[in-house]
């Protein structure tokens, strides 16, 4: 719990202090965000807001990890390593997505395809690595089987191990493509992602010291342990991660001094999906994480509504948010209101994840 505790703590301090540093910096580069001109019309007084502020939770999440695991004496585990390795490699991607919309002075930056093949080298080699490193007992940082509350029976690896690391990949890649662009769609509004990301990672924490309270690796444990590899590692991620968005938040609600953006998107859309997957919870997360599903669902039925039925729309605007600033209704509300529903969305699944256990005792 020390290593939990410090690593939060540390990651705040970073945050909160490091961000006010960075927001001069990039001000006096004018380096800016750049809106879209078919949003809320509200929405062009943030015009030259400085962005990129994802390389503060990036950094400020390193250094919590770090000192967290220095702090008890112990290296960092696979685990922990590997979903740090997809923060990171998702983060630069999506800097270079923030550098290009800055130097070109436009909304928009990498061209899709070359933001889907960067999400897809990373995502990759995450999904390969997952399967590597076994320990002492045998678990390796992820598993081929399909997760909910913890692995199912549904494991391709039945058939054939290669049909099972194959499908895994594939898997893998859509949760990681999935949860970077459900962020990345989340962050239209000041604060909203950064505070639904920090309920989602605040359910981890709790979640991971769960399984590594009832591990299978600890003597004696019995048949409803859980076979998670490194649950302390991702407790001391989460609680990292956490701790950033917290200290960024300060800056990052409305007004927003600094946005994320697609650098700090991108990068907790990764943690998210490589979270879920080391920790063997895949479909929890969408539970847990059910704001960011709503969000990337109204886009979906956006844009597949309007195709079918010729130009109409469900909504007034997506994503969700959107809708409702075109309604009449104020920033702050809106965000507000979300995060109530991001942090029911999370006592939820925390409460099933809990739930499962007690009723097979």
């Amino acid at each position: 719990m020390k290593a939990v505790v410090a690593a939060g703590g540390i990651a705040l301090l970073v945050s909160l202090l490091g961000t006010p540093l960075f927001i001069r910096y990039l001000t006096r580069q004018h380096y800016g965000q750049f809106i879209r001109q078919d949003g809320p019309a509200s929405h062009h007084v943030k015009r030259g807001t400085p962005t990129m502020g994802g390389v503060v939770i990036i950094l400020a999440t390193l250094f919590g990890w770090l000192v967290g695991n220095a702090f008890i004496g112990r290296a960092p585990n696979a685990s922990s390593i590997l979903v740090v390795f997809l923060f990171v490699g998702l983060g630069f991607v999506g800097f270079l997505d923030d550098a290009i919309k800055i130097r070109q002075e436009r909304s928009l930056g990498l061209r899709a395809g070359w933001k889907i093949l960067g999400q897809g080298i990373v995502g990759i080699g995450f999904a390969v690595l997952a399967l590597q490193f076994p320990n002492a007992d045998g678990l390796t940082p992820a598993s081929t089987a399909i997760s909910f509350l913890r692995d199912t029976s549904l494991d391709l690896a039945v058939i054939a191990p290669a049909v099972g690391t194959i499908g895994f990949i594939i898997w893998s890649n859509f949760l990681i493509t999935a949860w970077s662009n459900a962020v990345n769609l989340t962050d239209g509004l000041d604060g909203l992602a950064t505070g639904a990301s920090l309920i989602f990672f605040g359910s981890y924490i709790i979640i991971a010291i769960w399984q590594l309270q009832q591990n299978c690796q600890l003597e004696g444990a019995g048949s409803l342990c859980y076979e998670t590899r490194d649950p302390l590692d991702l407790a001391v991620l989460s609680s990292a991660i956490a701790g950033a968005c917290f200290g960024f938040l300060w800056w990052n609600t409305s007004p927003a001094r600094i946005f994320m953006g697609d650098t700090g998107s991108l990068a907790l859309g990764g943690a998210i999906a490589g979270m879920t997957i080391v920790s063997r919870t895949e479909f929890l997360g969408l539970l847990i994480g059910g704001l960011f599903v709503l969000i990337v669902a109204s886009s979906v039925l956006q844009i597949g509504w309007f195709k079918i039925s010729g130009g109409k729309r469900i909504f007034k605007m997506a994503p969700l948010h959107h809708h409702f600033e075109l309604m009449g209704w104020n920033e702050v509300t809106i965000v507000v209101r979300f995060w109530i529903i991001a942090g029911l969305c999370a006592m939820t699944g925390v409460g099933a994840f809990y739930a499962e256990w007690v009723a097979n005792l």
